[in-house]
């Protein structure tokens, strides 16, 4: 696709003005550090671009490491390495950080947490991410337990905006400017348990007072010539999934919120939460402005529905060596469940046999953190071992993985492990190009 040498934030803006112009057209955004996700993001950018837009959370990649160990610096040069690997041109790379706020230290005061946070904001800049959701909505351990009030949450994402500002300034000269999102009407970093009915789409009248309210704190903080660069607003939808259940976007509860877009300035709406939406429903979240589409939890979910696929045939395929010995990865992932539940054990709930089912088939897709663990690993290797010695069949392949057989018989994709999990992965990811009219 041509890109008329473009940087990535002007892509982003470009499709951004052609959205409020009224085209049908938008981005979607990878929030996954999964290697597996990475790489398939990055095959399916270079195919069909613009642009390969990856995001990290403030619990997810931080000054300190977060869950994944990687710093803004690391998980930058890694999305780049991985990038220029799969032959994609840095310039068509763009980097976010998502709810980057004081979350992961919401449990200190407001000083202490705040002070982290202008530092993670500071090293995502430093390290080259280009677009910051801004997001001081979650109390702090001295902020008690009433919900803080909308000027004291637009004020602290003011005094970020401020610290990101304050980075852009030591980047060399000429790089592009920084672009915000504001807002946070969505789930906190990592999900939390839906149950029951629908959220409730955000109020249109609340558009409007967040952008008064968050404009004159980043007039008050010295940083008004920012507030031109806010090119997003995260607001709920009215979509979601949890354990469970899917409540899909519903184009009439949300036509007020559709059409409460300010002229300036010119931004739209960032959906949170789109994974698992049927393909009709992301085409007419893109159209009614929710133009940035957010995915994570649904990439990971397909990389573990191939890998769980690929362990039937190969216990078909072994059944009768007996001195072969079968991977076990999903009992090597239940395990590592099962050995730290800081992940999943407050998120799910019922029987035994319920809450087992969750750890592997949930929608919320929470064994997602556990994927690196040493034995998963070693697991995973024995399977990859085991299909290079004994390459599926394609009647076992029609059986388990039909769509990634018909790729292999269009000669699209290689009959290998890994590229079976890329085509599996990139299966959802074109649902996401085709909404965005990519």
């Amino acid at each position: 696709m041509k890109t008329d040498s473009q940087t990535s934030s002007e892509l982003l803006q470009t499709r951004i003005r052609r959205n409020r112009d009224g085209e049908k057209v938008g981005v979607y955004a990878v929030c996954s550090a999964h290697p597996s996700v990475i790489e398939a993001a990055v095959r399916q950018a270079v195919d069909d671009g613009p642009v390969l837009h990856v995001e990290s959370t403030s619990s997810q990649v931080n000054q300190f490491g977060g869950y994944t160990g990687k710093t803004p610096a690391q998980f930058a040069e890694y999305v780049h390495s991985a990038a220029q690997s799969g032959g994609l041109p840095p310039e068509r790379v763009l980097l976010g950080g998502d709810h980057l706020g004081p979350y992961p230290w919401r449990h200190e005061t407001s000083d202490v947490a705040m002070r982290k946070a202008r530092e993670l904001v500071r090293a995502c800049v430093l390290a080259g991410y280009k677009k910051i959701h801004l997001d001081a909505s979650m109390a702090c351990a001295d902020d008690g337990k009433i919900a803080l009030s909308d000027s004291v949450i637009a004020h602290r994402a003011a005094v970020l905006c401020r610290a990101a500002e304050d980075a852009f300034v030591e980047l060399p000269s000429g790089s592009s400017p920084l672009l915000y999102v504001i807002g946070t009407e969505v789930p906190i970093p990592g999900g939390e348990t839906v149950a029951g009915s629908p959220p409730a789409v955000t109020p249109a009248e609340n558009v409007q007072h967040t952008l008064e309210v968050s404009r004159a704190a980043f007039e008050k903080e010295g940083v008004a010539a920012a507030w031109e660069r806010v090119i997003g607003m995260v607001v709920q939808p009215g979509v979601e999934f949890g354990e469970n259940v899917i409540f899909c976007y519903d184009r009439q509860k949300a036509r007020a919120l559709s059409s409460a877009l300010p002229e300036r300035p010119a931004l739209v709406y960032e959906a949170h939460s789109t994974d698992y939406q049927p393909a009709d429903a992301l085409k007419l979240l893109v159209e009614d402005h929710f133009a940035i589409l957010k995915v994570g939890p649904w990439l990971t979910f397909a990389f573990r529905e191939a890998v769980f696929a690929l362990g039937a045939i190969e216990r078909e395929l072994l059944a009768d060596r007996k001195r072969e010995r079968i991977s076990q990865v999903p009992e090597a992932l239940e395990a590592a469940m099962v050995r730290n539940p800081a992940y999943w054990g407050s998120y799910y709930h019922g029987s035994e046999e319920e809450i087992r089912r969750a750890r592997m088939y949930s929608y919320s897709d929470r064994c997602r953190y556990y994927w690196g663990d040493a034995t998963v690993q070693q697991e995973l290797a024995q399977l990859r071992a085991n299909l290079e010695l004994y390459p599926p069949p394609p009647m076992l392949l029609v059986q388990y993985m039909p769509l990634e057989h018909e790729a292999i018989q269009s000669g699209r994709v290689a009959a290998r492990m890994e590229d079976m999990i890329q085509e599996h992965i990139r299966a959802v990811l074109r649902i996401y190009a085709s909404a965005c009219g990519i």
